[in-house]
């Protein structure tokens, strides 16, 4: 009897340091607070120092949103298809962020053309946003951003799952990429 409950205490001491060790948080306490999504790939966050920054989503693209009175008025079919995309992004965007306690830890890879540091955004429970927003169709794999993209065969894997799908922007058949939309702009 003895030894049965020794055992038993001996097996419980086990389980109870596994369980321990097998719930820790693998990406740690998120280290920047988000004040502000501005867009689908786009957030303004601080760090514990109070240094307040723009972070530009590393290897993806989502759809624009519009940003003047002349934009929201818009009657063009292409930027009302693009700008309820870029909406939709958003709002996503900012529901993921909410989930995670309005934190997310960075991995920054690069700067670009505007200053915006660009990279990788995880929550607190190690989510990688920009897999997230690919898989549901509301960013798409942006080329240019891939180079120093740490999870970029996660994320290109989450596109073309949703491209299959057609989830998001992939199931509209008049929408055209961030990138031509904006470059027909100019």
């Amino acid at each position: 009897m003895q030894l049965i409950q020794k055992l038993l205490a001996y097996l419980f001491t086990i389980i109870f340091i596994l369980f321990l060790t097998g719930c820790q948080p693998r990406y740690g306490a998120a280290a920047y607070s988000v004040k502000r999504v501005s867009d689908g790939d786009t957030i303004r966050v601080v760090n514990a120092k109070g240094d307040e920054f723009t972070v530009r989503f590393a290897c993806v693209d989502a759809p624009e949103i519009p940003h003047s009175a002349k934009e929201r008025s818009s009657q063009s079919r292409i930027d009302v298809d693009q700008y309820k995309w870029g909406l939709q992004a958003q709002q996503r965007l900012q529901k993921l962020i909410q989930q995670g306690g309005d934190r997310v830890n960075l991995t920054i890879t690069d700067r670009d053309r505007y200053g915006r540091k660009v990279s990788e955004v995880r929550l607190g429970d190690g989510t990688l946003v920009q897999e997230v927003m690919a898989r549901e169709g509301l960013a798409l794999v942006y080329t240019p951003y891939l180079k120093n993209c740490p999870s970029a065969t996660a994320i290109e894997r989450a596109a073309t799952q949703a491209r299959e799908q057609r989830r998001g922007v992939w199931g509209d058949a008049q929408f055209v990429t961030p990138w031509k939309y904006r470059s027909a702009k100019k």
